[in-house]
């Protein structure tokens, strides 16, 4: 049942559930809660509820587990009332929070902008001695950063470090990827220079942040030089990395460049759809280079594939 539950196979779970009441063998509380988890994970949270009770009902009293998966699932969909109903009844029968449970109320509060309110959360488990953990601080930071408060984000950042907590890929790639909104992209590649300092690697999603962040400040030769950096690491580079290195070469009027990875990439037959060739035209338009635009907006038909509307627009107005 765990097994199809994480394959998320949430029906067949279920129609074992189902089996093992008719038999002689009873679902516990472990089983009850996977189900429930996989419930939830699929975003049906009323059948989620209706099967807690059922095994309240049949005398089997839920644990955290099975609170927090309800709590998660509640909190993903800003249901406030219902998640203050469960903290209460789980108190009342003595279950009490954990840091996966002030972890999930802080991520869920700081995805809705309440970030001040998750904070509040933090201070409130450490007053009941609860440590957090690397969850609860970078579910803040990312809170702080979707808000643009990267400053904020920074501060929770070394809170987390003087507590001797170290920050990991996920913690580093979001006060980068503030960084780089704010354009503040020293900071960025100090934070960046840090993960290879501290004996981790960057992912690459870290490597996409920094480039993007780099080409939309106009520092194309570090851009270039982090490129090369993450080949010789072995880090594969996704289509988001190539459309990122097309749009800088493009905005920053390296047409040659950003022509020769399109005719390597293409060639590779690794990228055949819209978004690539849409990237290629828009910045030719903008380049002025409005014959190549054409050649290249003629393959689109003969791959079967159909322009945007920006494609459309930008190649009208510019011709």
């Amino acid at each position: 049942m765990n097994g199809l539950s994480k394959r998320g196979h949430t029906d067949k779970t279920l129609s074992f559930l189902r089996l093992m009441e008719q038999g002689n063998t009873k679902p516990d509380v472990y089983i009850y809660s996977i189900v429930i988890d996989s419930l939830c994970k699929d975003g049906n949270l009323d059948a989620a509820i209706t099967l807690l009770n059922e095994m309240k009902q049949r005398g089997i009293p839920p644990n955290i587990v099975t609170y927090n998966s309800i709590i998660d699932g509640l909190c993903r969909i800003g249901q406030w009332k219902k998640v203050k109903i469960l903290l209460s009844e789980m108190l009342n029968h003595n279950i009490y929070p954990n840091v996966l449970t002030f972890s999930i109320l802080t991520d869920g509060l700081c995805k809705e902008g309440k970030v001040e309110d998750a904070e509040e959360v933090m201070k409130h488990m450490i007053e009941k001695g609860v440590e957090p953990n690397i969850i609860t601080y970078t579910a803040i930071m990312d809170g702080y950063c979707l808000r643009g408060q990267v400053d904020s984000a920074r501060r929770i950042f070394d809170i987390m470090i003087d507590k001797g907590i170290e920050p990991d890929i996920f913690s580093y790639g979001i006060l980068i990827n503030g960084y780089c909104k704010k354009k503040k992209v020293d900071e960025a590649m100090q934070l960046f220079c840090e993960i290879s300092q501290k004996g981790s690697k960057p992912n690459i999603i870290t490597y996409n942040t920094i480039l993007q962040g780099l080409f939309e400040v106009g520092r194309t030769g570090d851009a270039k030089q982090i490129y090369a950096e993450m080949l010789s690491a072995g880090t594969k580079p996704d289509i988001y990395t190539h459309l990122i290195l097309l749009n800088g070469y493009f905005k920053c009027g390296l047409v040659e460049e950003a022509m020769s990875l399109f005719n390597k990439l293409e060639r590779s037959r690794e990228y055949t759809n819209n978004a690539f060739y849409s990237v290629v035209i828009n910045g030719l338009c903008k380049n002025r280079k409005l014959n190549e635009a054409h050649a290249v907006f003629k393959k689109l038909s003969f791959l079967g594939l159909f322009p945007d509307v920006r494609t459309y627009t930008d190649k009208w107005i510019l011709s």
